[in-house]
């Protein structure tokens, strides 16, 4: 465990909680969805380290162990953070994973700080091209009438609200696809969160227009999405942010919810280290 700086300012510094397993393997650094936590990849890191990787997390600032802040949630910031990360523990020619709200900061870090450390990208579940639907972007899966009747349940009553959304991220047509046990398990994660950090990365998935981000992201890909997926669908977001992607594959995990990495961690595993050993040969 490790506590990274990733912002210094006058009156008080923002500090991530991270995780590092060391070892001489291919980094993979793994961020996580909202308004979870570095542990929601606890079943990747396992079969990651099994498989020789050095495998990275870190707690989002405002979620789990990190320190909170008033401000400094938009994707923006959040790339910085993420460069830090990278930055302070020297990573290089790692893969970055990010699910769901933690695919639009790998997209926001390449297009902004660029792919000079990075040998691969996965995409989980994305959030990106653009969740809002408006006038140029009809696709998008999320109105503003949605958006703001979420921030509403969110502020009014967190508890009932994160058991709501959690139990639809991790339901394929209306059936729960984890334990109500692994359920609880994920509620506890989001009851770390600072209510501000939730209210604002929520407006920040919701808002940011990664459309432009996506073709900059040129080292190699993978999208693995869920068809079942009724938070981000497969059609909206899977499929476009693919054919956005200027090298990448899609994988959909049949019968899959939003939640993949936890609800079907078996073909995702399998899919993940696959692409990163193909990944691998590639480069020999």
């Amino acid at each position: 465990m490790a506590a990274i700086t990733a912002y210094r300012g006058l009156l008080r510094s923002i500090e991530l909680h991270v995780e590092d397993t060391g070892g001489a393997g291919r980094p993979v650094v793994l961020v996580h969805g909202w308004p979870l936590t570095g542990e929601s990849w606890g079943a990747q890191v396992e079969a990651l380290t099994a498989a020789g990787h050095r495998v990275i997390t870190y707690d989002r600032r405002g979620f789990g162990r990190s320190d909170t802040s008033l401000v400094g949630y938009t994707y923006e910031a959040l790339s910085d953070d993420l460069a830090a990360v990278l930055d302070e523990l020297d990573v290089r020619d790692a893969t970055l994973v990010g699910f769901s709200m933690g695919t639009g900061e790998v997209a926001a870090y390449c297009a902004r700080k660029g792919t000079e450390r990075l040998r691969s990208v996965v995409l989980a579940a994305p959030v990106t091209p653009y969740m809002l639907n408006t006038a140029d972007n009809p696709e998008g899966p999320l109105s503003k009438t949605q958006a703001a009747q979420m921030a509403a349940a969110l502020t009014t009553n967190s508890d009932a609200f994160y058991r709501e959304m959690m139990t639809g991220v991790f339901s394929a047509d209306g059936v729960l696809t984890i334990s109500e046990d692994a359920l609880q398990q994920v509620l506890d994660m989001c009851g770390q969160a600072s209510k501000n950090a939730a209210l604002a990365c929520m407006a920040a998935f919701s808002n940011t227009d990664f459309r432009e981000d996506l073709p900059r992201v040129t080292v190699p890909a993978l999208v693995i999405h869920g068809d079942a997926d009724a938070t981000t669908p497969l059609q909206n977001c899977g499929e476009r942010t693919h054919a956005a992607l200027p090298n990448s594959r899609l994988h959909v995990i049949s019968g899959g919810p939003h939640g993949i990495p936890v609800s079907h961690t078996e073909e995702f595993n399998r899919v993940l280290l696959d692409f990163l050993a193909e990944d691998l040969a590639a480069a020999r």
